[in-house]
């Protein structure tokens, strides 16, 4: 018989025999903290991804092929430029509050958010310049170059920008945008204004006055790095405004791509993309190589919402479709010549040879939820109630994994995925957040409104005219995020970034390693998830993960993997993860 104890209550006796090891064994793993596997039956995979996509187009795969997509992670959206490497083995299980499974840990001076980019050895990632006081705004940032096996410093260039942006906004800022590298060049992105150009070294090569957009995942395809260009600029305060519904075409913002080892601009597109649109390359079966864009979701661009597919080549559209009210903010994936996204409370299936839509899939109606009850868990089809202004998903927190297209709920503590072949649309919920402390075996979840401490209540209602009746999701924490650099300085100018990473935010990308889904969000809590699941329950569930104490460990980069460890950029470390 055996006793499991969290926050001084005792669950249950569970008695351990045959199939029921492998569930135990899970339960231990989020319960306990235990660093061990966790044995689960998997379905066939699918592989919709492909793993060997030539998009470097010279025909050659980095250093040979798998083994090479392993060991570099070239941009921010991987080798595959999708997020995802299939047939790799990462990490499940760690903590860096206490010190489980971190190869290492490097205390950098200032905020930043980008994904870490690596080559070989080397280290690729952004921060923002020091402050020396609490401050609102930024727009000067700093390339590194950092060793892959210790975290030593091996090189920094400033990199300066022009138009100031919120520090440490939950959208992102002046460091948001990830490095590219060929394995000759990195070229780093200001999104106040600059991208330079470096070789492996640090030595110059270009340098441009332009404007990425800070939510931009730049990514390479041949000799073009291609990332999303903003041509309206900034208010003094850093914010964007929603006022370019007459703006000409000249000011809409437009993916561009820039040669990476001269820096001109070989093509603009001309149909408008949004500036929380992540457009991704795709390879149709037929291949030919294209890039799908959104329009919609505030802050311009003026035309009709909707979704195009241009030419990867030259940047032409190829098709536009019009979706009134349309939310561009996701990352636009494509399976098998369809172009799935979600649209309000719908998944739709676009056909990607003509742009109309072929099917639709209620994200609300007649769902299978698992959810947990009195300690318990249970799975129920039910209907789901429509979100205001039908946001159905939190911005960027989809990925196709596993014949599944995931993607995290906007108004309810639930990860969601969508079975791309028959439609079934299933939820699993997830703790908001994790609190562990060094030397304490005993890990808390926070499950529910009524887990949120009164003083966090109190502590979001001050700046409130009006008490609202339920705890919007986005402020359920053990503590808010502290905002304070390792300096210990506030780095913030959006207060939003407090919050705890569900609701309304630009999330972090979900990254995909063999079939280990990792999530992470704004508070430091990392879920992985078993991508290829038969049924998305608890069962689902490999282990939940900490990048930091509560409160301390803000974080907007997605993870970078190679060599078989993770990378992780927060507001005050860089830290190498292998799971030992």
């Amino acid at each position: 018989m055996l006793v499991l104890v969290i926050e001084g209550k005792a669950l249950g006796n569970a008695i351990i025999k045959g199939r029921m090891m492998s569930r135990l064994l899970v339960f231990l793993s989020l319960c306990v903290g235990q660093m061990c596997t966790a044995q689960v039956q998997h379905e066939q995979k699918i592989n919709w991804i492909k793993p060997d996509l030539d998009l470097r187009g010279d025909g050659q795969l980095p250093q040979d092929g798998q083994k090479g997509l392993k060991l570099n992670w070239p941009q921010g959206s991987g080798p595959n430029v999708n997020f995802t490497i299939l047939n790799a083995d990462a990490p499940a299980a760690w903590s860096r509050v206490r010190n489980q499974g971190i190869a290492w840990k490097k205390t950098l001076p200032e905020t930043g958010q980008s994904t870490v980019v690596i080559w070989g050895q080397r280290l690729f990632f952004t921060t923002l310049q020091a402050v020396e006081g609490d401050s609102k705004l930024g727009q000067n940032i700093v390339a590194w170059c950092c060793d892959a096996e210790t975290g030593a410093t091996l090189w920094t260039r400033p990199v300066k920008g022009d138009y100031p942006l919120r520090l440490s906004g939950c959208f992102s800022d002046s460091s948001a945008p990830p490095p590219v590298t060929d394995g000759k060049r990195v070229c780093f992105f200001n999104a106040s204004g600059t991208i330079a150009c470096f070789d492996l070294d640090g030595k110059p090569q270009w340098s441009r006055t332009i404007m990425a957009v800070g939510r931009s995942q730049p990514f390479l395809i041949g000799s073009n790095v291609i990332f999303t260009r903003q041509k309206y600029m900034p208010e003094k305060n850093g914010v964007f405004s929603h006022e370019h519904k007459n703006a000409p075409q000249e000011q809409w913002t437009q993916l561009e791509a820039v040669n990476i080892e001269t820096g001109e601009t070989t093509w603009s597109s001309q149909c408008g993309v949004n500036m929380g649109s992540i457009c991704l390359p795709h390879e149709l079966n037929s291949g030919k190589r294209v890039i799908v864009v959104g329009r919609g979701g505030g802050h311009g661009p003026p035309e009709p919402d909707g979704v195009s597919m241009i030419d990867a080549g030259d940047g032409v559209a190829i098709w536009d479709l019009p979706l009134e009210g349309f939310m561009s903010t996701m990352t636009f994936n494509v399976v098998q010549d369809n172009v799935l996204v979600f649209d309000g409370d719908e998944h739709l299936w676009i056909n990607g040879k003509d742009g109309k839509i072929s099917r639709r899939v209620s994200l609300l109606d007649s769902v299978q939820v698992c959810k947990r009850k009195l300690n318990a868990w249970e799975t129920v089809d039910e209907d789901l109630k429509p979100a205001v202004k039908k946001r159905s998903i939190i911005q960027s927190s989809n990925i196709v994994a596993g014949g599944f297209h995931y993607f995290r709920s906007y108004t309810l503590p639930f990860l969601g995925r969508v079975n791309v072949e028959s439609g079934v649309v299933e939820y699993l919920q997830l703790p908001v957040q994790l609190k562990r402390t060094a030397g304490n075996t005993v890990d808390q979840f926070l499950w529910t409104q009524s887990d949120v401490p009164i003083e966090v209540v109190d502590f979001f209602k001050i700046k409130k005219k009006k008490t609202p009746k339920i705890t919007p999701i986005h402020q359920w924490c053990f503590k808010p995020n502290d905002m304070k650099n390792s300096r210990g300085f506030v780095v913030m100018g959006d207060a939003r970034s407090r919050h705890t990473g569900w609701g309304h935010h630009a999330s972090q990308v979900p990254v995909l390693i063999g079939d280990r889904l990792f999530i992470p969000v704004l508070n430091g809590t990392v879920y992985v998830i078993n991508a290829n699941a038969k049924k998305l329950d608890d069962r689902a569930i490999l282990a939940i993960n900490d990048l930091g104490e509560v409160g301390r460990s803000f974080n907007r980069a997605s993870l970078s993997f190679a060599d078989g460890r993770l990378f992780a950029h927060t507001i005050r470390e860089l830290i190498c993860i292998d799971g030992k």
